[in-house]
């Protein structure tokens, strides 16, 4: 708990309340007692493990809204069940998965049947006192560091150390571990690559120099109280210019010199449904990525059902201007197709994928899939039958769903092929050079230390299994795209690297507290997945 209890002062500042009160429904269970260090423990568990799916005020998106009107139609018992064991709908097992014990679910039980604490806000006042350059902009590398491929360096999120790993993907040496925001989420590059930016899901994002020798941070700012997406301008004209972090709490999205995390503009993102026009105060920046058609960032708003397109282009006047686009709920993560003009998101909640045409500035389709489509940024490449394609995994059931990306054909925009999974996924990756698409397995209790490996020229077969000892999540490849690199997520935990073309164990890189996410430099600035 100790290690929990750390990550931030401010969440406990305004939250502690003493117990919670009955909503006064005769058929409900009774709010169960709370110790005042009870309840502060449990805001801390649950900002780390919940609140990205049920959202600050337990209203639900991905997750189920669990307000104490409807977790007190369930026993304790019944609660601490869902929160040890999971559910097939994609919930994770905490207990089984290591991350909880029997005495935190029987907590977490108690809490969510307590009254929803009332989070607060963060303003630029708060986010200029906690901005802070390390290494002035004067005092950095005017060139990159001699002899080394450093656009082939991976960045790689130590989650629960709050910590990201810079590794060569040469030499396969941890060249640094610097310090990022708690329980980094993505991380992102500027438009040369030179800069990698974390974004912890405290809200702190954090800018790292790959130029240093080592790699080593050069700016901090803390933008909010919880966040999860970060990326950067990179249009022509732009490139490295801005950056900007898309805010879970409070909900808003963050526009910051790119050079130094300076914060310049905060834009609310609270508004009304697109469908029912229901007022939501938890509308969340869920996902952003960079057009390489317009100065604009697509920011997709989670509660709303609503993508923003936001034209940077006169921010020197202090001026942004904003395109909404209905798409569908609850928006998630997405990316871009092989053109990079058209931006595929999940709208998991619906078990949808929404596609927003950047150039024409428009929605183009709604397309059902499996159940909660959760792409990461998707999976790009050519099948021998349909031409162009990108893919998605889901949290709900063990389902790739293959998509149509041609706008020439009968069949764009549809599902043009599935294939089954052996289990629940997070994420799906390949890359232009390969012929493999690898699916992760996560979700599933079963099956999660298997990766899943289909080929591409052989779409009706069945796939291959790689069996690990540990939980297996995320897949990234090198910068000439013949290895993949896969996460073991362990307190003790390890990288594998892949011959990806025949799937045989190069090497390990070990010693990593719970690696999850790894980024390489190339690719990310670059969109290649």
């Amino acid at each position: 708990m100790n290690r929990l209890l750390a990550v931030s002062t401010t969440i406990v500042a305004g939250l502690l309340l003493a117990g919670g009160t009955s909503v006064g429904a005769a058929d409900l269970q009774p709010v169960p007692k709370m110790t005042d260090q009870e309840y502060k423990d449990a805001q801390f568990i649950y900002f780390d493990r919940c609140s990205g799916c049920h959202g600050a005020l337990r209203k639900g998106a991905t997750g189920k809204n669990i307000t104490p009107d409807n977790t007190r139609k369930k026993t304790l018992a019944a609660l601490e069940k869902i929160l040890y064991e999971g559910t097939d709908g994609g919930m994770p097992g905490w207990g089984k998965d290591g991350f909880m014990t029997r005495a935190e679910t029987d907590l977490m039980a108690r809490f969510v049947q307590n009254e929803v604490p009332e989070p607060p806000e963060w303003n630029m006042k708060d986010m200029k006192k906690s901005w802070k350059v390390h290494v002035p902009v004067a005092d950095r590398p005017t060139s990159p560091p001699k002899g080394k491929n450093w656009q082939n360096y991976f960045g790689v999120v130590l989650r629960d150390a709050g910590k990201v790993a810079i590794i060569d993907g040469d030499t396969k040496k941890t060249l640094n571990i610097i310090d990022s925001g708690f329980a980094t989420h993505i991380l992102r590059t500027s438009a040369s690559g030179r800069y990698m930016y974390a974004i912890g899901r405290d809200g702190k994002a954090t800018m790292m120099d790959m130029w240093a020798d080592p790699p080593d941070l050069v700016a901090e700012v803390r933008t909010g109280i919880d966040a999860r997406s970060i990326d950067t301008s990179k249009f022509k004209g732009f490139e490295d210019k801005y950056a900007v972090v898309g805010d879970y709490w409070p909900p808003h999205y963050v526009i910051l010199e790119g050079d130094t995390l300076k914060p310049l503009k905060i834009v609310g993102t609270r508004g009304y449904t697109y469908d029912t026009n229901e007022y939501r105060d938890e509308t969340r920046v869920a996902s952003i990525v960079a057009s390489h058609n317009a100065p604009e960032w697509i920011l997709t708003l989670k509660e709303t059902g609503v993508v923003l397109l936001v034209d940077y282009s006169r921010m020197e006047d202090g001026t942004i201007t904003e395109t909404k686009i209905n798409a569908e709920r609850f928006l998630h993560d997405g990316g871009w197709d092989s053109t990079k003009r058209y931006f595929l998101v999940a709208a998991n909640a619906r078990d949808t994928i929404s596609v927003i045409d950047t150039v024409e500035r428009k929605l183009v389709a709604n397309i059902i899939t499996g159940t909660k489509p959760h792409p990461g940024r998707g999976a790009n490449w050519v099948d021998p039958e349909f031409g162009r394609v990108w893919a998605t995994v889901h949290l709900g059931e063990g389902l790739v769903s293959i998509i149509s990306t041609d706008p020439t054909k009968d069949y764009a925009w549809t599902v043009v092929r599935e294939w089954e999974l052996g289990g629940n996924s997070l994420f799906i990756k390949t890359h232009p050079n390969s012929t493999n698409v690898y699916c992760d397995n996560t979700i599933n209790q079963e099956k999660s230390h298997v990766l899943t490996v289909f080929d591409i020229n052989k779409p009706d077969a069945l796939p291959r299994e790689i069996t690990f000892k540990k939980k297996v999540v995320h897949m990234e490849f090198n910068k000439d795209g013949d290895e993949v690199w896969v996460s073991l997520w362990d307190k003790d935990g390890e990288v594998v690297i892949l011959d990806d073309k025949t799937l045989k164990e190069k090497a390990r890189v070990k010693g990593l507290y719970t690696p999850t996410g790894k980024f390489n430099v190339y690719n990310t600035m670059n969109d290649i997945y």
